[in-house]
This record gives structure tokens, sequence and C-alpha cells, in this order.
């Protein structure tokens, strides 16, 4: 007789999952990842998750002309607080720096264009962009696509040319600023290996851990 369906699987079978709190960011962990994307580069508006109900939402119209250069999106069962904050301020040798509040942001580097958001993609980190806003760290974890024949081989930030990151350092410094700012109302502070990649995302699954651990308790 087979072994009775676990109580994740029971709920698998007739809910949806919600993409934060009931997808595994992987077996593997953070060197391979499951990431959920919620935006593609052909998106005219800015799509996010919905924290209270999983499912996509409208966030807002994309108000200048920038776009974004890739698939974005979030590591599931990531939040960032206390630990994100922590190495952020450790890094830089700032105090006062604190997580957002979000889960830990993904950008995911592909060849092929894929039409729409709301998709789980495997993607392996390769470096990241600490990005600052305000005293909230905000950071941007850079991936590929696994697989993919063009991105996919790339191990390290020092395999990716200059001209992508600059592409990605140059939409996350605009996309808030109006055409008559003069201050950028972010920071990249740093661009960070694999290995701090690593680190990063370590930090956020703790903060997760501290924030939700008796959530993911229940579906164990």
């Amino acid at each position: 007789m087979a072994n009775p369906p676990s109580l994740t699987q029971a709920f698998g079978l007739r809910f949806q999952a919600h993409p934060w709190h009931g997808v595994s960011p992987g077996e593997r962990a953070p060197e391979h990842l499951t990431c959920y994307i919620e935006i593609v580069p052909t998106d005219a508006v800015k799509y996010e998750i919905d924290k209270a109900s999983g499912l996509l939402k409208v966030d807002r119209p994309q108000r200048f002309s920038n776009v974004v250069p890739c698939l974005y999106g979030f590591i599931p069962q990531t939040y960032c607080d206390a630990k994100v904050g922590q190495r952020c301020g450790e890094r830089l040798g700032r105090t006062g720096i604190v997580g957002d509040g979000d889960p830990m942001d993904v950008c995911v580097l592909t060849e092929k264009p894929i039409g729409h958001g709301n998709i789980l993609v495997e993607a392996t980190p390769i470096g990241g962009l600490r990005m600052i806003d305000g005293t909230q760290a905000d950071d941007k974890i850079i991936a590929v696509l696994k697989g993919d024949s063009v991105y996919g081989g790339w191990k390290d930030l020092a395999d990716m040319p200059k001209v992508l990151l600059d592409r990605l350092r140059h939409y996350f410094l605009t996309y808030k600023q109006a055409p008559d700012a003069e201050l950028a109302p972010v920071e990249i502070a740093e661009v960070y290996d694999r290995a701090e990649a690593m680190e990063t995302i370590r930090s956020s699954f703790a903060d997760y851990q501290a924030k939700f651990g008796e959530l993911t308790a229940l579906f164990r």
C-alpha cells in the first residue's frame, strides 16, 4: 500500500501553493534556486505578489520609459529583516540599515523571451547588487536560468559582460527617478560575487525562519 500523502502534498493537490510561503526554494538552495517571477521585460505594468493571498497583482504602471532588462521576482521562503540589514551594514561599515520587509529579490538572466510572469524558474545565483533605499537594504540577487544556452554556463559575476551589469545597475538606479530629479532615490553601494550572494541569501533564509518559522513547521 502506498504511503499516505503528507499534509503539504495533500494541500498541493487541492489548492494552489502560495508563491512566497508554499513553494520550496529548492533542495540545493542557495547554490541552485527555484525562483518566482513577477515581471518580464515586455511588461508595461509593474506586477508584484499580494502577500496575503499569493495572487499576482498590479502594483502600478511603469512610470517612465525604463524597461526591466531581465526576469524579475523573488526567492521563496526568504525575508529581508534584521540579518539582511546587519550583513549590509557590516559590509559597508554603516549603522541603522534594516531589511525592507520583503522576500529577497532576484534578477534571472536568459536569452529566451518569456512572455509573462507568475511562473517558477530554476536558476543559479552568480552575484548581486547591494542596493539601499533610504535606510533599507534592498539587495538584488543576479542569477542565470538553468540550461540557458548563452547564460547558463556562467558561474560567477566575473563571467558577466560589463555592459549587461551596467544595464541592470542603470535600471535599478533610475526606475524610481523622476525626469527632473537631481538625486537618485536609491543607491547601489556594492556589487558582489557569487560567494557573497550565497551568504546574503542565507541571511534572508534566517530572517524568514525568525519571522515565519511557526508557519513553516505546520507543513513539515
